[in-house]
């Protein structure tokens, strides 16, 4: 347990709990302040942000302490279907013209928070996993799988936020994968998916190369 729970896993621990304290506290100021519980849902959509994290880090245990196989697809399988939650939240941001309680500052500053502490939230989730898949077939693969994930991810915004989506649908409504299998092999004749693929997956990708790259400690002159 140790080895596991080492001290940068303590520090990710603290400042994830601060940033969620953080967000929650202005969600709180705001019913307060105005008597309105408008956002609510933000205390879910961070919740659900943190699933993917929580499932990564469980996959690492997992993997540390050679569980069966089986355990450890399962725990990958969920990681998979929840990691788009963490970066879906991004898309709350477009809450903000729709309620006009509060300030639009501080509406403005709520959203960017709970955004901002999602999709960090879910690109220390994709570290943990893709370190297990490049210590297990190598650097590149590991590349190739997180950039996957996050373009999955990207359509997964459209799944959410056009179709209505939610993660356990998967699970619950089997028929509709089908369907959305079969649209996907035909993707010029549907822009709009494609498009918001492709946009959203690129920003997600950018942004973790950009963090992978400047968490490289520089090399001592």
């Amino acid at each position: 347990m140790h080895d596991i729970l080492k001290s940068a896993d303590v520090k990710r621990f603290v400042v994830v709990s601060t940033l969620l304290c953080w967000c929650f506290c202005m969600i709180v100021v705001r019913i307060d302040r105005t008597g309105s519980g408008y956002y609510r849902f933000l205390i879910t959509n961070l919740f659900l942000a943190c699933v993917p994290l929580f499932l990564s880090t469980a996959l690492r245990i997992a993997n540390r302490w050679k569980f069966p196989r089986l355990i450890q697809l399962a725990t990958f399988g969920l990681w998979l279907l929840f990691l788009p939650n963490a970066p879906y939240i991004l898309t709350d941001i477009l809450h903000l013209t729709r309620a006009n309680h509060a300030p639009v500052w501080y509406d403005l500053a709520l959203l960017l928070s709970c955004s901002g502490t999602g999709l960090l939230v879910g690109y220390l989730s994709l570290i943990d996993v893709q370190g297990i898949v490049a210590r297990r077939f190598g650097t590149a693969y590991g590349w190739i799988f997180a950039v996957v994930s996050l373009v999955l991810s990207g359509f997964a915004m459209y799944l959410g936020r056009f179709l209505r989506w939610n993660s356990w649908d998967v699970l619950v409504a089997p028929t509709k994968v089908i369907e959305i299998l079969g649209a996907m092999t035909q993707p010029w004749a549907h822009t709009r998916p494609l498009a918001v693929t492709i946009v959203f997956g690129v920003i997600f990708a950018l942004g973790y190369v950009s963090v992978r790259i400047l968490l490289v400690q520089p090399e001592r002159s």
